[in-house]
Parts: structure tokens; C-alpha cells; sequence
């Protein structure tokens, strides 16, 4: 039985070496009818996809500071020494080299690009290469994608505050699941959450759009507007953008929410978390502005206002609960 491994092997080495013949001038008459009888097989095909893929991302990112010093390092590791060199490998090396070290480099710095990331109760700020400024939340991960005329953000999990450098012929896109966030220049607060993503609009304007099953579903923000893709009946409703972005400032506000909300919040910035009892203190209204991750402060102020009991666990948390007789 064939390995399918080793034949694909074969045909991205072939595909590279066709890649190089062909970039050669002038092509004769002979190796192009000896390329389309070689492409003409599927797996050929699909290697020279590859490869011409590889070859225009690594054009793309030839002026990046890091891929060239990533290429620069593969080259000086891969150099052969003098006395295990053989001269007849190195007119192959010469017209290879580029593709090879693309190749190499690309695989390792690529999955690893312009990612950005922060622990639970962490917050980070980073500048993008075109003047963006992105808050990260805690336990957020987000990944950057700038290609020609494309700039989009993969948010993979958690919250980040964008403000957006203006560039008309470079539209801004974050992409949350199956939502993604359209903006030019502006201001805007994306949190992904287990089902779509919550949109805030600051500043500016954004355009939504939801592509879960059935046919899409778009909306427009204006400054002060919020929506949650994951509802059936999802709209644009108006909110404080102050209180849904105190988090970037290292605070959370509370107007009215109910303490199992509240709870939920706090829980975000905490290793160890708060566990609240089942019963109707879930719904009591919460008010009142806390440092994030000062679980002390929040407890204390709960259990004193709502009468509540505060027990440590075995894992470090805390639960409330209901005092007795209260």
C-alpha cells in the first residue's frame, strides 16, 4: 500500500521544482507541455496550488521585520559546513533556497502571528502597525490578520476595546465566531460569548453582521448602542458606553443588575470564584462601582447590604448564601 504522506511529499517537491523552472526566462515550448502533462495529475495540481500560495504570502510579507529576521535565522540554521557540503547540491540550493526558507518560516511564524493574549485578571494594551490601540479584557485571545488591503482581528475569546485608526481604503473587521464588526474609524467594545458576540459603539459607526443558520443578519450602531448577536430578536438598544466599558479602565459598574450578573462579572477577573446559592438573591439589584479582581470589596459589600453569609471553599472560592433566619 502507498503512503499518501510520502506521495504528497513528492508532489510539493516536484511542485517546487516546477515553480523554479518556470520563473526561469525564457520558458521553451517543451517544459511548458511537460508541466500541464505533469499538473494534469489531481495531486500535482493541488502541490503547485500550494506553493504558488506560499510564494505570494511570502512576497506579501517580505518587507515584515520579523519574517525577515525569522528567514535570516532558518537560513544561518540550516547552512551546511564546509566539510559536509557537496558542490554538486548547490546549484539546487541556490534556486530552492527562497522557497524552502519561505516555506519554514512561514510554518513557524505564521500560526503565531500577531497574536495577542491575556490570563484571567490580566489586562493588556497593544498598538497595531497601523496606529489601532486595542484594550484587551481578561482571558481574551485575539489574533491580527493585515494582508494588502484587509485588516481583520480573530477574536477567539473574551473582550477587547478597539479604537481605530481611520483608513478609508482599509475597512477594520473583527470576527467573533460567526459575527464580524465592519468600522473605517471609531470606537467599539466586542465581547465573544458562548453563542455570537455583544457589540458596543462608542464612537463612530459600525456595521454587524451575524451569519449563523439560516440568512444573515445585519445591523447598524450609532454611538451609545448595543447589540447581542446570539437573541432571536437581536436589535440595536441603547446603553451606557461608560458602564460597558468601565472594565478598560479597571473598574465595573453595576446599575440595577442582578447579583447573579454581578456575580457572573466579578467571577470574569477571579482564579478563585464566587459561587452563589440557588434561590432569589440571584435577581436582587445590584448598584455600585468595584476595582477589578478585588473580590474582598464585592463580598463585603453584598453579604452587608443583602444580608448574605460568606463561606470559604475548599478550592479557594467563597459562596453566599442566605444567612440563617434571614
Amino acid at each position: 500500500m502507498s503512503d499518501p504522506q510520502s506521495a504528497r511529499s513528492v508532489a510539493d517537491r516536484e511542485a517546487t521544482e516546477w515553480h523554479v523552472r518556470l520563473g526561469e526566462r525564457p520558458v521553451s515550448a517543451e517544459t511548458l507541455a511537460a508541466f500541464k502533462a505533469w499538473r494534469a495529475t489531481p495531486a500535482n495540481a493541488e502541490a503547485y496550488q500550494r506553493v504558488e500560495t506560499l510564494w505570494r504570502s511570502s512576497g506579501s510579507l517580505s518587507g515584515d521585520r520579523d519574517i525577515q529576521k525569522l528567514t535570516g535565522d532558518t537560513l544561518r540554521a540550516s547552512r551546511p559546513s564546509k566539510g559536509r557540503a557537496r558542490s554538486r547540491l548547490i546549484p539546487v540550493l541556490a534556486v530552492l533556497a527562497p522557497v524552502v526558507v519561505a516555506t519554514v518560516a512561514l510554518t513557524l511564524w505564521l500560526p503565531t502571528r500577531g497574536l495577542h493574549e491575556t490570563q484571567v485578571g490580566e489586562f493588556r494594551s497593544v498598538r497595531l502597525e497601523d496606529g489601532t490601540q486595542v484594550r484587551l479584557d481578561t482571558d481574551t485571545r485575539l489574533k491580527v490578520r493585515f494582508d494588502g488591503g484587509q485588516r481583520r482581528i480573530f477574536l477567539e475569546q473574551g473582550q477587547a476595546l478597539f479604537e481605530v485608526a481611520h483608513d478609508a481604503d482599509r475597512p477594520f473587521r473583527v470576527v467573533a465566531g460567526e459575527t464580524e464588526v465592519t468600522a473605517l474609524g471609531t470606537v467599539f467594545d466586542v465581547r465573544r460569548e458562548p453563542a455570537g458576540a455583544r457589540v458596543t459603539l462608542v464612537q463612530g459607526a459600525v456595521a454587524v453582521t451575524e451569519t449563523g443558520a439560516g440568512d444573515a443578519r445585519r445591523w447598524r450602531l450609532g454611538p451609545g448602542q448595543q447589540v447581542e448577536t446570539a437573541r432571536a430578536n437581536a436589535a440595536p438598544r441603547a446603553v451606557d458606553p461608560a458602564v460597558a466599558t468601565s472594565w478598560s479602565e479597571g473598574r465595573l459598574i453595576f446599575r440595577g443588575a442582578p447579583l447573579s450578573e454581578a456575580v457572573d462579572e466579578v467571577n470574569r477577573y477571579l482564579p478563585q470564584k464566587i459561587v452563589l446559592a440557588p434561590g432569589p438573591d440571584a435577581d436582587v439589584p445590584v448598584n455600585g462601582v468595584f476595582e477589578t479582581g478585588d473580590r474582598e470589596a464585592f463580598v463585603s459589600a453584598v453579604t452587608d447590604l443583602f444580608g448574605l453569609t460568606a463561606e470559604p471553599r475548599a478550592d479557594g472560592g467563597v459562596r453566599l448564601s442566605r444567612s440563617a433566619g434571614g
